[in-house]
């Protein structure tokens, strides 16, 4: 009798274990919103690993730029990636230390979204479908800078690294294409980045109060290796050209904090937690002195929506793959945007609504 009631209990004591390993995974209940503009988009794509964010949310805005032009366009990240690695590769040889005191830029995929404009104009563009993302680029970069590193050491000058390091990048992310196939017609990438947007389309703009308004300034972030200058605004005045562009058809390109709290991929939403805390000029600034706010993701806005209570929210496209209530897309709340919001870019063309 005992070693049968023991028997019983150790088999109830095994199942609210394996019952209680389930409710680790914790059922996510979608907030409901009401999408007021939805822009069209390609798919959303996943970044993996890599840094790469800035190349994606500017080639998804890009993308979505021409969508609702009536053009049909999907655009390959590797592309702009395999220059990137190979301007770090260059420039890591030739300002390599000259004492033991320095130490080499380390080799990285790290950007921001006008990396990706200039990237366009100075090498061009590829469409996605001939050449997918599909590299381990942390172990790339590292072996690309030991690579420059010892070529520096011994140097064996630069032409020779660039064809050692060829083969490699080969390898981890495809050979290089020479032309791009559109339409029974063949163009260079050059050309066929130029076709995607002209020089100077695209506005860049901030809020901070260390630069004076209405000024030109380049933001002091740790990734503006390019020197990306963007216009000085009032906070209000950015909140309102970005709700403007999108209601004129126009996505726009975000750059910003997603590592402090009220952002969740797991629920899909960005939500500023300290509702006691009046976001305005001089809070956002505080955060960005103090390195609370710091630059880390980029994502394509695509559209406003509201939540129940009629509250304001943006539709970011992410690029962290699908699998999160919405697909892979978030919403972000007025407040997150106005306290966490870095930088943007929007296309000055004519509306496309």
């Amino acid at each position: 009798m005992n070693r049968s009631i023991y028997t019983t209990l150790a088999i109830l004591s095994v199942l609210f274990l394996l019952t209680s390993c389930e409710k680790k995974k914790e059922e996510v209940t979608p907030e409901t919103f009401t999408t007021e503009i939805l822009l069209k988009t390609t798919p959303v794509k996943n970044q993996g690993k890599s840094s790469l964010c800035w190349a994606y949310a500017m080639l998804a805005t890009i993308e979505t730029e021409h969508i609702m032009r009536g053009d049909s366009v999907n655009l390959s990240v590797t592309f702009l990636a395999r220059h990137l690695l190979e301007d770090q590769l260059e420039s890591t040889y030739l300002y390599h230390p000259t004492s033991d005191t320095q130490h080499p830029s380390p080799i990285t995929t790290r950007g921001m979204s006008g990396d990706a404009l200039w990237l366009m104009e100075n090498y061009g563009a590829m469409p996605y479908d001939t050449w997918h993302d599909n590299a381990d680029y942390n172990l790339l970069c590292r072996k690309l800078q030991i690579m420059a590193n010892e070529a520096a050491v011994h140097k064996t000058g630069l032409g020779k690294l660039i064809d050692d390091a060829e083969p490699l990048m080969n390898q981890q992310m495809g050979p290089k294409k020479g032309s791009v196939y559109m339409l029974g017609s063949e163009y260079t990438p050059i050309e066929f980045a130029h076709s995607l947007f002209r020089h100077g389309e695209y506005e860049a703009l901030t809020s901070f109060t260390h630069h004076p308004y209405n000024k030109r300034m380049i933001l002091e972030v740790p990734d503006n290796r390019y020197g990306n200058a963007m216009l000085n605004v009032p906070l209000d005045t950015l909140q309102a050209r970005i709700v403007n562009a999108l209601r004129q058809g126009h996505p726009v390109c975000w750059e910003g904090d997603t590592s402090n709290p009220g952002f969740s991929f797991s629920k899909g939403t960005a939500v500023y937690d300290n509702s006691s805390t009046k976001v305005d000029a001089e809070t956002r600034q505080k955060a960005f002195e103090t390195l609370r706010t710091t630059d880390n993701h980029c994502m394509a806005i695509v559209g406003l929506a509201r939540d129940k209570n009629g509250s304001l929210y943006f539709i970011c496209k992410n690029s962290w793959g699908t699998s999160n209530p919405y697909h892979g897309f978030m919403y972000m709340s007025e407040d997150y945007l106005r306290m966490n919001t870095l930088a943007v870019w929007f296309s000055l063309q004519e509306p496309n609504l």
